[in-house]
């Protein structure tokens, strides 16, 4: 994971960028392609894809100046 306290703004969004999509990505295979999960291990990747969503959304902001 970036360092999201400092560091380069743009390494961060890079980073955080990725590990949304990787969530994305797990969270497509079950809603679109028809992957089964337990319903426990369905709001696991929910909440991981909601984290790195907001992560990602933070270090944009960040990136661009914009503050919380």
């Amino acid at each position: 994971m970036a360092d999201e306290a400092g560091g380069d703004p743009r390494a961060s969004y890079r980073q955080a960028l990725r590990e949304w999509q990787e969530q994305l990505d797990r969270l497509h295979a079950v809603l679109l392609d028809g992957e089964r999960r337990r319903p426990d291990q369905l709001k696991g990747l929910l909440n991981r894809e909601a984290r790195a969503k907001e992560r990602y959304e933070r270090e944009r902001r960040r990136l661009l100046g914009l503050g919380e």
